[in-house]
């Protein structure tokens, strides 16, 4: 019989000097068979925005038109993949435990420490730390089978790409 493999297994990734180029890099937690923490929302898969808006006005032209991003899950953990960078987290609220990592394009060289929580079906990211009465900066859900994606001013409709069977 195999033992399982959880999320404390596998080493912690981070995003490589300068982000990734090409192709995205491999699954940090393939092969992870924690179940999801009973709070976790789903959010595995390849995802590609399809809408982008801020303020309730479309933008056709932004660049987050074009944003592809993997979501890895394994127990509490999340790794979110996308635009040179990898976010490997545990969604406990702790900066600690948190993305102690590098901001994405071009701002490969600023440090960003976030910590991440799951919050009423949502994944909660707060820079510098979770704060009551702060709302999260960033957050990810699933609505009707899309991934809605919160980011400052925008929000993003994100589409699953690849197989959830495969």
């Amino acid at each position: 019989m195999t033992e399982p493999i959880k999320a404390d297994d596998i080493p912690v990734a981070f995003t490589p000097a300068g982000g990734w180029r090409d192709e995205m890099p491999p699954s940090v937690l393939a092969g992870c068979t924690e179940p999801l923490s009973a709070d976790a929302p789903d959010l595995r898969g390849l995802w590609q925005a399809i809408a982008v808006e801020s303020e309730g006005q479309p933008l056709p032209d932004h660049r987050l038109n074009k944003h592809v991003e993997r979501v890895e899950q394994c127990g509490n953990r999340v790794v979110v993949t996308s635009e040179g960078i990898v976010h490997d987290m545990r969604a406990d609220g702790t900066l600690e435990n948190g993305v102690d990592d590098v901001a994405g394009p071009p701002n490969f060289d600023q440090r960003i420490r976030v910590a991440a929580v799951f919050s009423d079906g949502r994944l909660d990211l707060h820079p510098l730390g979770v704060v009551l009465g702060r709302p999260p900066m960033d957050t990810r859900e699933v609505v009707n089978g899309e991934m809605i994606w919160h980011y400052g001013p925008f929000k993003v409709t994100l589409r699953r790409i690849d197989d959830p069977q495969a």
